[in-house]
């Protein structure tokens, strides 16, 4: 595979030298020199791709301070240090060839909350959700509003100095920053404020670099103050970085954050905040402005700011495409209704209010919709319509789309991407449609294609231009675009950076600051005299020392060409990650990745993964291994015939003879295989597929372990074993056995067998085994009855008592159940890496299934995750033969009339769904199907919001994830299962889950189907 790399570079041994000097100086955090994380924190969302040389993971601002005086020793003064947050930046200001100081995995914890003062102190590792979840019950948020709010941590925020929607009422993060405390490189702290004159003449008396720094800083303010005022512009968005205009506040006080803030880890590590915080609006709203030209949505914001709303967004039609084929449409589809007069919508700007007075809010809303219906066909306008949504939960769900809106840009078909590199201009607003109107002319001149969104209040506008960056030619178009938009943006008076910071983008700060630009150097020789942290970003401490350029920083395009073509696309559910990271999702009540948030270890991230497979990738091509002849060659190998080479590299991976192949083993290893990846990633990064093939070549050449043949095998033998449950449960039972399957074949908690023989049980019950011959007795008005339930091995051998539930319900609402004969589905044979096996399996399954489904009754599944497996794996392996199996849900739901016609034999009842991660993140409707079903025959049925239960299918019971699965199931479901306000009403609806809830908590969840049959028992017939 790829075999190790021995010699070590001399840049290489200082690193690892001053990586193991803190280490024996009982650093208290991480050290990781391994080439898994560096890989993955290679990149962030921008389009650039910098290797660093390790990544550093503190604990505490101790650990900081060790870093620094460390880095200020003679044997290490070359050292580079770069903070990092969330990795969300989309110009590279996290990126370094050295060392990446990530603060984000251990000091994120929240400090004081004073509710009376309305202020928080935090660590920078925070997230902003994070934040705003745990101030919400005292009505209080953190401003501003980010699109990578559920990843961003308040350190990144201020060292971009963020910005958002609402910036024209809430301002930027600096804004909102009360006080600041810093490592300095010297290892000093410093603690920032807005301060009196008196206590800054104290700071200048110091002989200190703290002295230093305020004596500088002070004289620049004082010195170039006129200068100052002309070339800052006066824009809400204004400049990031160094922000000389505001060295003295709003209230004329000397306050040290403005320059920190924006700084991109220019001049200190920032470990501490404290923030202001804003009380909730009681009420929000939300008006949709639909236009039938996109500049027309420009040009009327102008017009629409008059109205004093809180915030105007826009999205142009591609975004807006995008987000209707996105899960996140299902949430907002009801209040973007197609305009009446039938034309197509090219654009929306979207116009909030909010505010505590609902009467006067209405009065606001009055006035601008008098103005909307005043509209005509013909008045220029370009308005086609509008729709006025209330409330603030209703509200967050449109924002919630416009919030994904970024990383859905980069989901489009083909190679060439929406990329961030001219995204985030600003010019005053009322010259925005002009100044697009000209950018659209210039990338239309190229031909590239784009997509827009942005905050038309600010003047501020997302231009994602999309290109290739395999081609070294469209590659070249980076330095022609950026050049004419910066030019551009001179023109309109207004910036190249409006929001997102400068990074790599800093070779145009001479530019924009013009005579000023020295200051900003003379700022950063005072912070950091020997360029150590972040180098070549925002500004350089001496005229000798060059900024980084957009064209001499490695892309990840100029790596990605070297994967072949053929090879490319055959892995491409991993290959266009942009590194938006919405994988990283703070939410514990989100079902994005359960194995990140379980390890808060990014390289167990679909991020991270991808990441380490496209370096697997790389490698393997710059070798000249073909992964595609060797899938060929391993399907076409014997077990016996590669036995030899298999164990004789396994003894050597014992040895510790190193392959990257590891590194890359152990983070697929961590996936649960879940799915969520795959349906709320706007790219649609499928980490189950990718891992899959990987899996397939990887135990090409390494012995599997145990446990993968016991999990792939296991639905083969249940029918044999079902008929001596004695015997199989007997040998998992004893502790003794439970001990070696936990030491040899590496599963714990095996679920026993129910002892019920489904074929006998069902017989009783009058219900037949589905076959052609068996279809052909049923008459004309049967068959409309009819339904054919496809088994699966989990539910049929192991809880073969919901099965026989289910079709008892299914009998009580007059429909005539059937039962496919039971073949093996062969997901844990996909999941595993058995791509061969799983190929037969699918092919002879699908031949019965479809088969069955000639006869025109529909086929159903009861368990989410294997049904859908029908309409995804088995796609992409039979394509159009793949069987078409409906989730029951989706069945009951499109037999509405049915379903009225036995309401009465319910009793009313209320309950709670939990809903499996991979059926509500790949099958979203049916979860609403769920609610309608329950509605048609009486019942409530609440959706909670859960994450992942942690077993996802064997995950759980594997040996190596069991503490995981823990932690994961923690995070969330084991607060909703032990409150009791709930006990009675939860219902969940896969089977893993179930025996999640029963092995942690010892409890029982019915299926909803078991909970229907209840109700149903307990009616009043009539």
């Amino acid at each position: 595979m790829i075999p190790a790399i021995s010699q070590t570079s001399a840049v290489q041994a200082l690193y690892l030298a001053f990586i193991d000097a803190l280490r024996q100086q009982e650093f208290e955090g991480d050290l990781s020199p391994d080439y898994a994380n560096r890989t993955v924190l290679a990149t962030d969302n921008s389009i650039y791709q910098v290797l660093p040389q390790g990544v550093i993971y503190p604990r505490n601002t101790g650990d900081l301070i060790k870093i620094t005086r460390l880095g200020q020793t003679d044997a290490f003064k070359s050292i580079v240090l770069s903070p990092r947050g969330g990795g969300t930046g989309t110009n590279g200001q996290s990126l370094t060839d050295g060392l990446v100081i990530d603060t984000s995995r251990y000091m994120n914890q929240i400090l004081e909350i004073n509710t009376d003062e309305k202020w928080v102190r935090v660590q920078c590792g925070v997230v902003k959700d994070q934040l705003n979840a745990a101030i919400k019950p005292y009505g209080l948020f953190f401003a501003p509003e980010l699109s990578t709010s559920n990843r961003a941590t308040i350190g990144g925020m201020i060292n971009t100095d963020a910005s958002g929607q609402g910036s024209c009422r809430y301002g930027k993060t600096r804004n909102h920053v009360l006080e600041l405390h810093t490592v300095l490189l010297d290892g000093s702290e410093l603690h920032s404020s807005a301060i009196s004159d008196e206590t800054l003449a104290a700071y200048c008396q110091r002989t200190d670099r703290i002295g230093e720094i305020h004596r500088l800083v002070n004289s620049i303010a004082d010195e170039h103050g006129a200068l100052i005022d002309e070339k800052f512009p006066k824009l809400n968005r204004c400049l990031t970085g160094y922000d000389l205009a505001h060295i003295r506040d709003e209230e004329g006080r000397f306050n040290l954050n403005n320059i920190l803030c924006g700084s991109e880890g220019t001049l200190g590590f920032i470990t501490e905040a404290k923030l202001n915080l804003l009380s909730i609006p009681k009420h929000a709203v939300l008006v949709n402005v639909n236009y039938r030209d996109f500049n027309a949505a420009l040009r009327d914001a102008t017009e629409l700011m008059k109205a004093n709303p809180t915030s105007i967004e826009t999205v142009d039609s591609k975004v807006l495409n995008l987000a209707m084929n996105d899960i996140v449409w299902h949430s907002v589809a009801d209040f973007f209704p197609a305009p009446e007069s039938g034309e197509k919508i090219q654009g929306i700007n979207l116009v909030e209010y909010t505010g505590d007075d609902e009467a006067a809010l209405q009065d606001a809303v009055k006035n601008l919709t008098d103005m909307l219906n005043a509209t005509s066909a013909n008045d220029g306008s370009g308005r086609i319509g509008y729709t006025t949504v209330w409330g603030n939960d209703a509200v967050g769900k449109i924002w919630g789309m416009r919030k994904k809106a970024v990383g859905l840009l980069g989901n489009v078909d083909g190679e060439a991407r929406p990329l961030p590199f001219v995204e985030d201009t600003a010019v005053p607003p009322e010259n925005l449609a002009d100044y697009i109107l000209e950018f659209r002319q210039l990338l239309d001149e190229h031909k590239l294609a784009y997509g827009m969104f942005g905050h038309v209040d600010a003047g501020v506008l997302h231009v994602r231009p999309a290109l290739d960056m395999k081609d070294p030619a469209q590659e070249k178009l980076i330095r022609t675009i950026t050049d004419a938009v910066a030019a551009l943006t001179h023109k309109y008076h207004g910036l190249l950076w409006g929001e997102h910071g400068k990074g790599v983008r800093s070779e145009y700060a001479p530019k924009f600051f013009g005579e000023l630009y020295p200051q900003l150097q003379r700022i950063k020789a005072a912070f950091d005299p020997r360029n150590q942290l972040n180098p070549g970003k925002i500004a350089t401490p001496s005229a000798d020392l060059a900024l980084l350029k957009i064209d001499e920083v490695a892309t990840r395009g100029q790596y990605d060409r070297k994967i072949p073509t053929q090879v490319w696309e055959a892995h491409s559910e991993g290959m266009h990650c942009n590194g938006n990271g919405l994988c990283y999702s703070w939410n514990p009540n989100d079902a994005m990745c359960p194995s990140w948030k379980g390890t808060r270890e990014r390289v167990h991230s679909p991020k991270g993964r991808a990441s380490l497979m496209r370096e697997w990738l790389k490698q393997l091509s710059d070798r000249g291994v073909n992964p595609l002849a060797e899938s060929v060659a391993v399907k076409q190998s014997s077990f016996i015939g590669t036995l030899p080479g298999r164990i004789k590299n396994t003894l050597q991976k014992r040895r510790g003879d190193y392959d990257f192949s590891h590194e890359v083993h152990e983070a697929m290893a961590g996936c649960l295989a879940c799915k969520s990846c795959v349906g709320q990633c706007p790219i649609k990064v499928d980490v189950p597929e990718f891992r899959s093939k990987f899996l397939e070549l990887y135990y090409g050449r390494y012995l599997r372990p145990l446990k993968d043949y016991f999990i792939g095998g296991l639905e083969f033998m249940m029918p044999a074993l079902a008929r001596v449950p004695w015997l199989y449960n007997a040998m998992i039972k004893p502790k003794f056995m439970q001990r070696f399957m936990a030491r040899f074949i590496g599963m714990v908690d095996s679920p026993k067998l129910s002892g019920v023989l489904l074929d006998k049980a069902t017989a009783k019950m009058g219900i037949r085994y589905a076959s052609l011959e068996n279809i052909a007795q049923l008459s004309d008005e049967q068959k409309e009855r009819a339904v054919i339930v496809v088994q699966d091995a989990f539910t049929s051998y192991f809880e073969t008592s919901f099965v026989l539930d289910s079709l008892a319900l299914l009998q009580k609402l007059g429909f005539i159940p059937l039962i496919a004969p039971f073949k093996p589905n062969g997901k844990p044979l996909q999941v595993h890496g058995f791509l061969k096996a799983f190929s037969k399996t699918a092919d002879r399954n699908a031949m019965l299934l479809n088969g069955l489904a000639s006869s025109g009754i529909p086929l159903i599944g009861l368990e989410p995750a294997m049904t859908l497996t029908y309409r995804a794996e088995y796609k992409k392996v039979l394509g159009a033969q793949a069987p078409k199996v409906q989730l029951i849900q989706e069945f009951l739901a499109g037999q509405k009339t049915r379903l009225e016609e036995h309401k009465a034999l319910f009793g009313s009842g209320e309950f709670s769904l939990l809903a499996h991660c991979t059926e509500k993140t790949n099958a979203v409707a049916s979860i609403k199907d769920w609610q309608t079903v329950f509605a048609t025959l009486g019942q409530t049925l609440q959706v909670i919001e859960t994450g992942c239960c942690g077993m996802a299918g064997t995950y759980g019971h594997e040996t190596a994830n069991v503490e995981t699965s823990k932690k994961i199931y923690a995070l969330s479901w084991e607060k909703v299962v032990n409150n009791p306000a709930n006990e009675g009403k939860l219902t969940a609806t896969g089977y893993s889950c179930r025996s999640q809830v029963k092995r942690l908590d010892d409890a029982q969840l019915p299926h909803p189907l078991q909970i229907l049959l209840a109700q149903l028992q307990t009616g009043n017939p009539q």
